[in-house]
């Protein structure tokens, strides 16, 4: 008995087209934060930074996928130098601008989130380019995990962790466009970095956040 085998080669052709491609990014991004409607004599001093990075899911919504929705899931760390001072006594955090009576090297605090941006994108990539502009707009939802205040004063070094005072959860609204990978960044947050028990002289600290900067994109 003879037995006949026939192959058949198939070739690959690994420049094909992807028409369903997908912008799956990792995401940098670099700004300069600002308080917003802080008390009476606050200031900041030196550099206050702020440095996010995550990963985003592009989910396109029309035929040419220049229109999509992206979801993720990031880290964020936002630092604040300013003279507003926190004395804590007995269990209890009493709030102070620093005057000028106050020799100080370092007033700092330091807020870690958990973010989940959301958004809605526009770009003009093709299946055959993927440098191209955008304009992309959304959500951030952010949950803080640690915080930390120093200050570094003539009279000694005060620090503090996990502050009850501040609010855990934060919500913004944020824009990033350009080409490529450089793109400008601005966020606007929507609620107060304190909550309604902390007061200066009585009045809440009603103050919120705003970010301008570089937002890098990795695919």
């Amino acid at each position: 008995m003879v037995l006949g085998v026939t192959a058949q080669n198939v070739e690959t052709d690994f420049d094909a087209v992807d028409s369903l491609y997908r912008e799956d990014q990792f995401y940098l991004n670099i700004s300069y934060t600002l308080l917003q409607n802080g008390p009476s004599g606050l200031r900041q001093n030196k550099f206050s930074p702020g440095f996010s990075a995550g990963f985003l899911r592009d989910m396109p919504i029309n035929k040419k996928r220049t229109w999509s929705i992206a979801a993720g899931l990031g880290y964020s760390l936002t630092v604040y130098n300013q003279n507003l001072g926190i004395l804590s006594e007995n269990g209890a955090n009493s709030y102070q601008i620093l005057g000028s009576t106050l020799s100080y090297s370092k007033n700092k605090l330091s807020l870690h989130y958990i973010d989940v941006p959301i958004e809605l994108r526009w770009r003009n990539s093709t299946p055959e380019s993927h440098i191209f502009w955008r304009v992309y707009t959304g959500v951030k939802l952010s949950y803080m995990v640690y915080n930390q205040y120093k200050l570094d004063s003539s009279e000694g070094i005060i620090k503090q962790s996990n502050n009850k005072d501040l609010n855990a959860f934060h919500y913004g609204i944020y824009l990033t466009t350009g080409w490529n990978t450089w793109n400008i960044y601005a966020y606007y947050g929507l609620n107060s970095l304190f909550k309604s028990n902390a007061k200066i002289d009585g009045q809440t600290i009603d103050m919120n956040t705003a970010q301008f900067g570089l937002m890098f994109y990795i695919l």
